[in-house]
């Protein structure tokens, strides 16, 4: 658990703290009270969280934290796992978008080398993102995850259909000797 004070001017401290812990998948309890598991990759976000709120002429308090019982365990968990499920929905959703948006280009015949780069780019990003949930997603699979899973696998094959299609738009084709 981290407790972080900051001046509220400049915000953007306080932005740079809630960007940090918010990747890492942080959960914010309250005000300036984030909880996250603790895990190898979180003792360097919370240092940089240490750094940000030291810079600001603030602090930040880390803490192990136990529940006092097993429900607090299980209210914590069931926070964190909330949190993980609605980072697999939003995946989901920008999946979706990436399907729509090919099917779009291609029922327009707009099958450019331009059109194909950017939906590889946007498919390289939906890779990274998924690989970041998954990181986080350290109490096992969090509601979303398989659905997560084939929508991205359909965005390869989307993309793989896309970039087949965008190459015989664009090969010259061979011309016919008289």
């Amino acid at each position: 658990m981290a407790v972080v004070r900051v001046p509220s001017e400049p915000s953007r401290h306080r932005v740079a703290v809630w960007r940090e812990l918010r990747r890492a998948g942080a959960v914010q309890l309250s005000p300036g009270t984030w909880a996250l598991p603790e895990v190898d990759a979180n003792v360097e976000v919370l240092d940089r969280v240490r750094s940000i709120a030291a810079d600001a002429v603030g602090e930040a308090t880390v803490m192990r934290v136990v529940g006092a019982g097993r429900e607090d365990d299980a209210r914590l968990h069931a926070a964190y796992g909330a949190a993980r499920t609605q980072d697999w929905q939003e995946l989901c959703a920008d999946c979706e978008k990436l399907l729509s948006e090919v099917a779009s280009e291609i029922n327009k015949g707009k099958l450019t080398l331009a059109e194909l780069e950017e939906e590889e780019h946007s498919l390289e990003r939906l890779r990274r993102w998924h690989r970041t949930l998954r990181l986080r997603d350290v109490f096992g699979p969090s509601a979303g995850h398989d659905q997560a899973d084939a929508l991205l696998h359909r965005c390869v094959q989307a993309i793989t259909d896309f970039e087949q299609q965008v190459f015989e738009a664009t090969t010259p084709k061979p011309t016919e000797a008289p």
